[in-house]
């Protein structure tokens, strides 16, 4: 059966949300006693950066929407982000052509805020301002909330349960796709103050989930190049992660199998970091990616996919 992202997120949507809406790394002491900070984990995914035709547009959905505030913009780019850390870097390409359907990129940015109060109250000023929602799922390691903007690029809004509350059975973290208890979700956020309307000053990008063409190739480079952990699998679908989290990564074929290679003549993803927590962990993953036909620039490296996904790994 084919399942686009949407039916798959809607397996998650509880009747009251329609209501309402319509391997090789060790986990780090600090990231132990810091279940909701995936940041803190040897390699981490830091800043996308994404191709739009309409900049205006799509900047406003991310600032008025999702309630990042712009950290710089010129003329043809807008940085946004949470408090000082910038979270989402777009860039205008007004002469390409949208994504193809079916093409290898990006399924969701997720920004991973820093407790269930914090998604309770973002969820309930989204209510308020009767934001379209594509669903809304329990995973039990973590609950979310799904959209789309103005382009097509999807959007994860989630909070994580403690990790001591997740489960494990042979390396692999048990996940699902549940009902998402809206009301209780809106009543831990209790009132919205208004220095809570928009999204909290630490919130940061907890995973970056990518569409591709083919499952074992994706864990081929995703695990043996670049190092991750796989954390759980699906149909479909794998999960990576480093120091223990959930996922810091995800892949799927769900829209994609079979996809030919990105061009850069599309919009959608252009970029994603992967930050490494010290130098050892950066040399190491340096290392592969070279091997793997990745190229040095200053302080950086870029490595490509087998479908042109470009990552950027840098030192945190």
């Amino acid at each position: 059966m084919h399942i686009d992202r949407r039916t798959l997120i809607q397996t998650g949507l509880s009747a009251g949300m329609a209501a309402s809406l319509q391997g090789p790394f060790a986990m780090t002491a600090e990231a132990q006693l810091s279940p909701s900070r995936p940041h803190l984990d040897p390699l981490h995914p830091g800043l996308p950066t994404l191709h739009v035709r309409d900049l205006d547009t799509v900047a406003r959905y991310y600032e008025d929407t999702i309630g990042l505030h712009r950290i710089d913009a010129e003329k043809d780019s807008v940085r946004l982000g949470a408090g000082d850390r910038t979270l989402l870097h777009l860039i205008k390409r007004p002469g390409v052509d949208l994504e193809p359907s079916g093409f290898a990129g990006l399924f969701h940015t997720a920004f991973l805020l820093p407790s269930r109060a914090d998604l309770g109250r973002w969820l309930r000023r989204a209510i308020n301002a009767q934001v379209m929602f594509d669903g809304a799922s329990d995973h039990k390691v973590s609950e979310a909330l799904y959209l789309t903007d103005p382009e097509g690029n999807g959007i994860e809004i989630y909070a994580d349960r403690p990790r001591d509350s997740w489960s494990w059975s042979n390396d692999q973290v048990q996940m699902a796709t549940d009902p998402l208890d809206v009301q209780g979700l809106v009543a831990a956020g209790g009132p919205i103050a208004p220095e809570t309307a928009r999204m909290p000053d630490d919130a940061i990008v907890g995973h970056i989930h990518l569409r591709v063409g083919g499952i074992p190739e994706a864990e081929k480079f995703y695990r043996d190049v670049l190092g991750l952990d796989v954390t759980a699998r699906r149909t479909g679908a794998t999960f990576y992660a480093t120091g223990g989290y959930h996922h810091h990564l995800a892949t799927n074929t769900w829209q994609s199998r079979n996809s030919p290679k990105r061009s850069g003549t599309i919009t959608g993803l252009a970029s994603f970091e992967l930050n490494a927590i010290d130098g050892k962990t950066f040399d190491a993953a340096a290392e592969r990616a070279l091997a793997a036909g990745g190229r040095r620039s200053g302080e950086t490296i870029e490595v490509t996919d087998p479908w042109l996904n470009r990552i950027v790994l840098r030192k945190a």
